[in-house]
């Protein structure tokens, strides 16, 4: 018994730090991902699902592209917003008028950089979990953020993203799943456990 619990914990799960997600989640420009996003309302008997893809054709711009239930395609670039959706006239709007989205750019977009220190100017950042299952909250830092979004939890598996929550000042958490997981969801249909891809360890690679 002695001996036992004198031997090295190497078959402990690694603890895990910010850098070292950041360092696994960096991706080069051109990049994309397929995603998988859940709209909770109390107006709805079911969350809305938006399935679709983010881009990052290049380090200065990031596209939400919405293929179901509706086409639509946002692409952030230069402090701007530019929403085309089918049917009707494309709008360009400051991010300052969308703080949203502004939160968006400054999160995905800095962690497909791997710019950590870009992250920790916007929000404040903290790790937890091993590299095999890790979590990291992000909460923002700019008011206007923060008045409308609490924090954000990325949920993953070594380099792969698999989910991200947010959670909203008022409503309900909004959850989209990425890259296996927003395939798994996807392959699944309507039988798909969002929230079991989202957080169970390994569910995205299986």
């Amino acid at each position: 018994m002695l001996l036992a619990a004198a031997l090295p914990s190497a078959a402990q799960p690694a603890a895990v730090e910010p850098a070292w997600i950041l360092e696994r989640l960096a991706r080069p420009a051109p990049v994309s991902t397929p995603f998988v996003e859940l709209r909770g309302s109390a107006m709805l008997k079911a969350p809305l699902r938006i399935q679709g893809e983010y881009a990052r054709p290049d380090d200065d711009t990031l596209v939400r592209r919405v293929l179901a239930p509706y086409a639509e395609t946002t692409t952030i670039r230069q402090g701007e917003a530019t929403i085309a959706r089918e049917g009707r006239r494309p709008r360009t709007f400051p991010l300052s008028r969308a703080p949203e989205l502004a939160g968006l750019q400054a999160s995905f977009g800095a962690l497909l950089a791997g710019d950590a220190d870009a992250l920790a100017r916007d929000y404040r950042v903290a790790a937890s979990g091993s590299r095999e299952d890790w979590t990291l909250v992000m909460q923002p830092r700019d008011a206007a953020l923060a008045a409308s979004v609490r924090d954000i939890t990325l949920r993953g598996r070594g380099a792969e993203l698999r989910c991200i929550e947010t959670r909203p000042v008022e409503g309900e958490l909004q959850r989209t799943l990425l890259a296996g997981a927003a395939r798994s969801a996807v392959e699944a249909g309507a039988a798909a456990d969002d929230e079991a891809l989202c957080r169970e360890p390994g569910a995205a690679a299986r």
